[in-house]
């Protein structure tokens, strides 16, 4: 008895579990199909496929996908290379299209589809792009003197290369004579082991006169892609040679800023003629550079201008040549001084008596045509025992000199003047002013009082000073305290004549320590002088979430939470939450740095936008929650490729189903605004659908729209109604569409698939090529039984005569045997899991009529694609099975891409007229139809599971007495 108990509760928990688990959420299953101009397609391993195309064509793939919801779909690329193995573009829609492809845009293309059930779903592609570049011909000669004979053995060397993908084939003519190994004793073609299949060399043993003659490579891709094959002709001669130039310039070329310099480069040898080019360093040449030939100008030079310009002949025989020549910009740069008061005493103060040394630095350009001068209040200054003037100090950078007075003296006070100049005149002389007098006095640099720490808010401007005091004044460097950290202009350090360090818009990452410092070469040559500057940026609060949107139903009781990340201060923390601006509750932030609040048993005057306000003395931070008890929208369910059913010649009906996102989140949702309008007009037409009982989530949620006119496109908009009001709309595209050219593309939303051969191109089914004869689609109104009168259905499987269905007319000249079959589109199944294996079920089912006495065999099989084709019985039936349509359904577990085979075969007579109509294909497993009510489900509700319940109790109660 415990046995058969154990096996109710069993078969319950089984039944509930399928009751409440299953619902039509599924995670998302992705395909890649491709478009536009492939030059061909290839499976490898692993299912991955790879398209060529041809450089300049259009590349266009689509990326298909099932899941409910809807996945979002996002295209990226991942690169051959490491150096650009993941790049930022992305496209976030289902077609990725790039007109004009280059070579550089090959790689694999990743789709990613994601609808938050599951792992993503990620396919990808390899983009392989072919091209060939024109080939190029390249001429070498070594010339070895032979073993003990007195004569020159040259040898020649035609290299020929061309840029392919695929790798590109050779070969070679001379004249019209094609050359091959061992044609000719004098002629060798072999690849370098180190270029193996990127070149051909072709050599030419002791060249002899019948070897200078035109030579031409032909680089073939053998027309991959219609790719044609290109060839180069080089004409070999007893001229022929490598180039040789001049250069008609001085080296290096001095000059003043503003002039205009010409470099003259010509060919002085090389058959073919070279062609020159000019190149400049590693950089490219000025935008301002005129070329002409072997000619370039520079006009109106500057000093960005200088550098080591190149001119390099080529003509493809032997090494390019180059010739090189190096400008030079004349120019003097703002120069620096400083005072050593004494070299030989530790000492900052300037002393009667004492040694004082000046110091004066200036950098120029050439660096050996820079001239200096000294004046004394204005008069010229020469050399002597107590002065003494030195030029560039050896352990200082060049272009110092040195005024050392010796025994400093009162009359030596006075202004001290260092002139710097070129050579040769045209540029500007360069003179600094040094005062050297008793109150010359070293630097010292102090904080004004209250000035550090310096309190301000993000968003002012703040100035940080030190007061410098000395003379000569010298500049002020500031820098962050921590070394690693940038100023707020970016830079390491900011130069300041005035001491101040004026930041604008501050912000609250400037916060820290500011150092100030003489700078050491502008004014004493002594050790520099510092100061410590504090900074403290104050900012509102940081909050957390700053806007959410929370959906409720009435009557319910819910809590918000307000959270504090970062504030300056700290300290305290006030909080006032609001609902609009009626002020709700206010207080202190606790110790958790967050506040709470909580509204209970919610009324319609509780909805609107909530704020929470957390208050230091910079300011206010702000959270904001909108209560709405609007439902979500509902989620359209993309059932199938062209998911309609065609009723009539010129009207057609679309099955709409859908599922509702989050239906608990709200009150229940007592009706749907079904609004439809014809694509391109501006008026809806309106209707309200009501809903009984509670949605639950996954319920799939059925409507019939009808009357649509072909081949019209309708606009469809589904609203959910609470008690609140509306809530969010869904609007989606139902169009009718007659599938054209290729008949049978790969289905990419198996769903459900549903044909009634209504429309000639018979839902992309097709005839078997192969077969004996092709099946017939007629309707009963059209079809002429004058000859075989007593087979065959008198209308379709709705009862329309105007309806329209498949059969195979067994009248002469067919022969007993004799096999018609009718494929249906191929399906794609999805793998389930990583591992590429699947577990799908599929319910096949289609409408029979096999009514006469010479009724043969209707048969199905499932044709599936993988490896190898194969296909494997399902059903089958014989004989005549009378007037009526009878529906045949099997479960299906395919576990690759697969057809359905429909297959006739006429019996002993001509009264054997076997038809099929309303073919369908359902994801899942056979069972009976589902009832034809508003929410099509064949789920029981929770009242029958409660009776079923009691009533296997009862039953367990009565086993057990």
């Amino acid at each position: 008895m415990d046995v058969v108990f154990s096996s109710i509760l069993c078969l319950l928990a089984v039944l509930l579990e399928d009751v409440y688990c299953q619902g039509v959420y599924a995670p998302p299953t992705v395909r890649i199909v491709h478009s536009g101009h492939a030059c061909n397609i290839e499976e490898e391993r692993y299912t991955e496929r790879v398209y060529t195309i041809r450089e300049g064509e259009t590349l266009e793939l689509a990326c298909l996908v099932t899941g409910h919801p809807r996945p979002q779909i996002r295209w990226t690329k991942t690169a051959g290379s490491a150096s650009d193995r993941f790049q930022d573009s992305s496209v976030f829609n289902e077609t990725l299209r790039i007109a004009k492809i280059q070579r550089h845009q090959g790689g694999r293309y990743y789709c990613k589809a994601e609808n938050g059930l599951g792992s993503p779903a990620i396919k990808s592609i390899r983009v392989d792009v072919y091209y060939l570049d024109d080939p190029v011909v390249t001429v070498h000669q070594s010339i070895g003197e032979a073993k003990e004979q007195f004569y020159y053995e040259r040898t020649v060397f035609l290299r020929c290369v061309a840029n392919s993908n695929p790798p590109v084939r050779y070969s070679w003519r001379r004249g019209r004579e094609v050359l091959s190994q061992g044609s000719d004793k004098g002629v060798e073609i072999y690849e370098p082991f180190f270029t193996q299949g990127e070149t051909k060399i072709l050599k030419l043993k002791n060249l002899r006169p019948q070897d200078y003659a035109n030579y031409s490579c032909i680089a073939s891709v053998r027309n991959v892609c219609g790719i044609p094959d290109k060839n180069v002709l080089f004409r070999l001669t007893n001229r022929t040679a490598s180039p040789t130039i001049k250069l008609l310039v001085e080296d290096p070329i001095v000059v003043n800023p503003g002039q205009t310099v010409t470099l003259v480069c010509i060919t002085s040898g090389g058959e073919p003629i070279p062609t020159l080019t000019w190149v400049r360093n590693t950089e490219p040449l000025p935008d301002k550079s005129v070329l002409n030939g072997g000619t370039l100008t520079l006009p109106a030079i500057t000093s960005d201008d200088a550098g080591v310009y190149s001119c390099v002949a080529n003509n493809n025989v032997g090494n390019p040549a180059k010739k090189s020549t190096t400008i030079v910009v004349r120019a003097l740069k703002k120069g620096r001084f400083w005072i050593t008061p004494d070299p030989y005493h530790n000492d900052d103060n300037i002393q009667i008596g004492r040694e004082v040394k000046i110091s004066c630095q200036v950098e120029a350009t050439p660096p050996e045509e820079l001239t200096f001068s000294w004046l004394k209040n204005g008069r010229a200054l020469r050399s002597s025992e107590r002065m003494v003037i030195t030029q560039t100090d050896p352990d200082i950078s060049p272009g110092t000199t040195n005024l050392d007075i010796i025994d400093l003296k009162f009359t030596d006070f006075g202004t001290y003047t260092c002139m710097a100049s070129l050579k040769g005149g045209g540029i500007p002389e360069i003179s600094i002013d040094v005062n050297i007098s008793s109150t010359t006095v070293p630097p010292n640099l102090t904080v004004p009082r209250g000035k550090s720490p310096l309190v301000t808010q993000e968003g002012d401007t703040v100035e940080l000073q030190c007061l410098v005091s000395g003379k000569p004044k010298p500049i002020i460097l500031w820098s962050r305290a921590d070394k690693e950290v940038p100023m707020p202009d970016g830079a390491m350090q900011t130069e300041s004549y005035d001491g101040v360090l004026r930041i604008v818009n501050v912000s609250r990452e400037m916060t820290g320590s500011y150092r100030c410092q003489t700078s050491q070469y502008n004014g004493f040559n002594v050790k520099p002088r510092e100061a410590i500057v504090e900074l403290i940026v104050q900012y509102p609060p940081t909050v957390e979430p700053v806007f959410t949107e929370i959906r409720q139903g009435l009557s319910r009781t819910f809590s918000m939470n307000c959270r504090v990340l970062r504030a300056h201060p700290h300290r305290v923390l006030k909080y006032e939450w609001r609902l609009g601006n009626r002020l709700l509750n206010a207080g202190l932030v606790d110790s958790r740095d967050e506040s709470e609040y909580t509204v209970r048993n919610l009324n319609r005057e509780g909805y609107g936008e909530y704020s929470c306000d957390i208050i230091n003395e910079a300011g206010a931070g702000r959270c904001s929650f909108l209560v709405t008890g609007k439902a979500y929208a509902p989620e359209f369910y993309y059932d199938t490729y062209s998911p309609l059913w065609q009723n009539r010649p010129r009207v057609y009906s679309y099955k709409l189903q859908w599922t509702q996102m989050n239906p608990n989140a709200v009150d229940r949702i007592m009706a749907y605004r079904l609004g439809i309008r014809q694509t391109g007009q501006q008026r809806w037409w309106e209707q309200e659908i009501p809903i009984e009982g509670m949605i639950q989530k996954g319920e799939l949620i059925t409507y019939n729209l009808t009357e649509l006119i072909k081949p019209e496109a309708y606009e469809v908009r589904l609203t959910p109604i609470t008690r609140f009001g509306e809530g969010d709309s869904t609007i989606r595209i139902v169009k009718y569409s007659e599938i054209k050219g290729d008949p049978a593309p790969i289905n990419p939303h198996l769903r459900e698939f549903h044909c009634s051969f209504e429309e000639e191109p018979i839902c992309m089914f097709t005839q078997e090529k192969s077969d004996d004869f092709d099946w017939t689609r007629h309707s009963a109104a059209t079809r002429d039984t004058k000859y075989t009168p007593n087979t065959g259905p008198s209308s379709d499987r709705s009862g329309s005569k105007q309806g329209f269905y498949m059969y195979i007319e067994t009248s002469r000249p067919r022969l007993e045997g004799e096999k018609a079959r009718l494929l249906s589109p191929t399906f794609n199944v999805a793998p389930k899991n990583p591992y590429g294996t699947t577990n799908s079920a599929y319910c096949f089912s289609f409408y029979y009529h096999m009514y006469g006495k010479h009724i043969g065999t209707l048969n199905a099989y499932l044709r599936q694609k993988s490896q190898t084709t194969s296909e494997s019985p399902i059903w089958t039936l014989s004989g005549n099975q009378g007037t009526q349509w009878r529906q045949a359904k099997v479960t299906i577990h395919p576990t690759s891409s697969f057809q359905m085979v429909l297959e006739g075969i006429r019996g002993p007579g001509i009264e054997g007229d076997i038809a099929i109509d309303d073919v369908t294909i359902e994801e899942g497993e056979c069972s009976d139809p589902p009832p034809n009510n508003l929410r099509a489900s064949a789920l029981p509700t929770a009242t029958h599971i409660w009776q079923l319940l009691v009533t296997l109790l009862l039953a367990l109660f009565v086993l057990r007495r």
